[in-house]
């Protein structure tokens, strides 16, 4: 009986715990695109190691915020307009990086 009330009482822990974190399927869809328009930018040489760098480092920094603003459990408006700001940058980087004259030496 004390292992079953134990048993009972992880998996509504587990539940609720798994309820309690916040979902972002919008900002982790287009992170997985940005990241996708990076490495064909890498493919392609449109981007030097020193853009790449640059543009991962700024992913970095998006995945950071989205990561602290899920710590709580809730991602609030306010915390989704930032993220969604720069990921906007971030886009424009993007953009700005590929279409510049410069090019991979290795291509």
């Amino acid at each position: 009986m004390k292992q079953t009330v134990l048993v009972i009482g992880a998996v509504l822990l587990v539940a609720g715990v798994a309820h309690g974190q916040a979902e972002t399927p919008g900002i982790d869809q287009r992170q997985a695109n940005q990241e996708q328009r990076i490495d064909q930018g890498i493919a392609n040489g449109q981007l030097t190691q020193h853009e790449t760098n640059k543009l991962e480092k700024q992913q970095q920094h998006i995945d950071t915020m989205e990561n602290k603003a899920k710590s709580d459990g809730v991602v609030t408006k306010k915390e989704r307009a930032r993220i969604h700001a720069a990921q906007d940058k971030a886009s424009k980087n993007i953009f700005r990086q590929k279409h510049d004259r410069q090019k991979s030496r290795q291509q």
